[in-house]
C-alpha cells in the first residue's frame, strides 16, 4: 500500500501506517476532509483518526502528489471528478466546482478526497463461469447496488474469459473502461490482472469506446462497467449484432426496477441479456442473491456457509446466504 501511503505527508505518514497496521485486507476507504479528522473505513466499521486533522497544507501537499505537481496535465480527470493512481486505486475528489455555461470545468479548490482501495479477487468468479457459459458466453449483466462487488466480479470474469479456466479455451477480451475501475490503468497500463487475452480502452466513453474497440481490435467478449444510457443501449446492440459477447454491470437492486427505465426498454424487450446475476446489498459482498435467465426466469439460488469478503463492502453478517462466491 505504499502508492496510498505516500499520498500523505511524511508527518502523518507514520500515524496512518499505525492505525491500519494488519486490517490492509479490511480497509475499503480512506476519506479526508479539510479541518477534519481522517477516516478509515474498514469492511465492517468506519473509525477516525482524531489525532490528525488535514489542514490546508496537508491538502496542497496531497494534491501535488495526486497531479505530480500539474494539475492542468489532469483537467480531463478532475472534470470527471477522480484520479487513478499506482495500484487502481481511485481517489474521488470533491470541493469548488468551476462551470462554463452550465458544464463542469473543474474542480477549483479541492477539499475532499475519498481514497477507494483497489482490492484484486482473483478467482472471486470461480463459482459464477459455469452460469454464464453454456457452449459459448452468454450476454450477462451484473445487478446489485453501489459496493455490492460488481466491479470486481466483472474484472475476475473478465481475467478467466481471457486466460481459460478448466477446459475452456481463452477468448480475445476487449475492456472499455469508461472510469478505469476494471483495469486500473495507468498510462494505458493495467494495474490489475485482466487476463493474458485482454485488450483496454481506457478513459473512454463507453459507447464510443465499444465501436472503436470492435472495429481496432476485433474482440470476441466486450466487457464494460456501469451502463445505464440510451446511448450505451443502443452501442451494446450494435455490438451484439456484430456477433460481440457483452459482459457488464449495471446500478439497480432488481429486474423490475429495471424493466421500469425507458432507456433499458430494448434490452428486455429483444431479450439481450441471457444471464442476469444480482446481487444483494444485505448481503456480504460480492454474493450471488439470484441468477435469472433471459426470461427473468430463476435459474439459481445456491446457499453456502462460508464468508468471503469482497471490494468495498460494509456488512458485517455472516450467516447463511445466497450464492456466495
Amino acid at each position: 500500500m505504499e502508492e496510498i501511503i505516500r499520498l500523505f505527508p511524511n508527518g502523518l505518514q507514520a500515524s496512518i501506517q499505525k492505525k491500519i497496521a494488519g486490517r490492509w485486507n479490511e480497509l475499503q476507504e480512506i476519506r479526508c476532509r479539510l479541518n477534519r479528522p481522517i477516516e478509515i473505513i474498514l469492511n465492517s466499521a468506519n473509525e477516525w483518526c482524531t489525532a490528525i486533522t488535514l489542514t490546508k497544507q496537508d491538502f496542497t501537499y496531497m494534491v501535488n502528489q495526486l497531479s505530480e505537481f500539474s494539475l492542468y496535465r489532469m483537467e480531463d480527470e478532475l472534470r470527471e471528478g477522480y484520479i487513478t493512481i499506482e495500484g487502481g486505486h481511485r481517489i474521488g475528489i470533491a470541493g469548488k466546482v468551476n462551470t462554463i455555461q452550465g458544464i463542469v470545468k473543474a474542480i477549483q479548490y479541492i477539499t475532499f478526497l475519498n481514497i477507494r482501495v483497489a482490492k484484486e479477487k482473483v478467482g472471486c468468479a470461480d463459482k459464477l463461469m459455469s452460469y454464464i457459459f453454456q457452449g459459448d458466453y452468454l450476454n450477462t449483466l451484473f445487478v446489485g447496488a453501489p459496493q455490492t462487488g460488481k466491479t470486481t466480479l466483472l474484472r475476475d470474469t473478465a481475467r478467466q474469459i481471457a486466460t481459460g479456466w478448466k477446459q475452456i479455451t481463452a477468448k480475445k477480451v476487449g475492456i472499455v473502461d469508461e472510469r478505469s475501475e476494471i483495469a486500473g490503468s495507468i498510462k494505458g497500463v493495467p494495474q490489475h490482472n485482466v487476463g493474458n487475452r485482454t485488450d483496454v480502452m481506457d478513459a473512454c466513453p463507453k459507447a464510443e469506446g465499444m465501436m472503436m474497440m470492435i472495429r481496432s481490435m476485433s474482440p470476441e467478449v466486450l466487457v464494460v462497467d456501469e451502463i445505464g444510457s440510451q446511448k450505451d443501449v443502443q452501442a451494446l446492440l450494435e455490438a451484439i449484432n456484430a456477433g460481440v459477447i457483452i459482459i457488464s454491470t449495471i446500478h439497480g437492486n432488481s429486474l423490475e426496477e429495471l424493466r421500469k427505465r425507458p432507456s433499458l426498454y430494448q434490452l428486455f424487450d429483444q431479450h439481450v441479456f441471457q444471464r442476469f446475476i444480482l446481487l444483494d446489498r444485505k448481503l456480504d459482498p460480492g454474493q450471488i442473491n439470484t441468477v435469472y435467465n433471459e426470461y427473468g426466469e430463476i435459474i439459481s439460488k445456491v446457499m453456502e456457509d462460508r464468508p468471503h469478503a469482497m471490494d468495498w463492502g460494509t456488512s458485517s453478517r455472516h450467516d447463511k446466504h445466497m450464492g456466495r462466491i
